[in-house]
């Protein structure tokens, strides 16, 4: 009895891997997302709060990813609508952040010290870069625009953990209240320029067919783009057809 374990394509191993890093994607938004906004809401700070949030969504972020991961031949047609889905999750947010930040202002909100947060915001500062420069590798594997859209987010994390870092280390070592609520602002502006990116499709590839040439995607080139095709084959060389 032959139980040798059959061999996956190139497609479905980076499907396989593109699945793996949306899981470990899910498990640690879900802590970021408890710790960020328990402890902004004990701390009063809108930025941590937001930067909870921003987790949240996040995790709708990976579970249209696992949805567009699913194999079938439906697997490009939910690439638009998966697009437009983490588009509308950025403008959720900002929405929030931005009437949370203003309202801070508004009332002089002084925020209390948050250890906790401080910590979460180094840890997503040295994490997300890694998981986003992963994520780009299976979207070029695939020639995924909404995989691509989603490693962008996790980019955006790291971005805002910066952002909140600042903030938290500002109001506890020198009491600027007001740091909080500006790096909030500062993020929405993040948050807006991501989500018209993605909600028009404009995270990688634009509208433009794919080359029907294969695209080298190698460890040597760690930030490979998805948008920027292989040189064409050489005159006469054999290429598979993908139509």
């Amino acid at each position: 009895m032959d139980t040798q374990t059959p061999t996956l394509t190139p497609h479905e191993a980076a499907i396989r891997r593109g699945r793996l890093l949306e899981y470990l994607s899910v498990a640690w938004m879900v802590v970021e997302a408890a710790v960020g906004i328990a402890s902004g809401i004990l701390a009063g700070s809108i930025a941590l709060v937001g930067f909870g949030a921003d987790s949240v969504i996040e995790l709708f972020s990976s579970a249209v990813l696992l949805w567009r991961l699913r194999e079938g031949s439906m697997g490009q047609e939910r690439e638009h609508i998966a697009l437009k889905l983490v588009g509308v999750s950025f403008f959720a947010l900002a929405a929030y952040v931005t009437f949370g930040a203003i309202r801070d202002l508004a009332l002089h909100h002084r925020p209390e010290v948050s250890y906790i947060g401080i910590t979460l915001a180094v840890v997503a500062l040295v994490a997300m870069p890694l998981l986003a420069r992963a994520k780009r590798r299976v979207a070029a594997s695939l020639q995924s625009r909404a995989m691509h859209a989603d490693s962008r987010q996790s980019d955006f994390c790291a971005y805002l953990s910066g952002i909140l870092l600042a903030g938290l280390i500002l109001n506890a070592f020198f009491r600027w209240w007001w740091a909080d609520p500006a790096a909030a602002l500062v993020m929405v502006l993040l948050m807006l320029r991501e989500g018209v990116q993605a909600f028009r499709g404009e995270t990688c590839c634009n509208s433009t067919q794919a080359p029907n040439y294969a695209m080298p995607l190698t460890d040597s080139a760690p930030h490979a783009d998805c948008c920027k095709p292989a040189d064409p084959p050489a005159a006469g060389a054999p290429h598979s057809d993908s139509r």
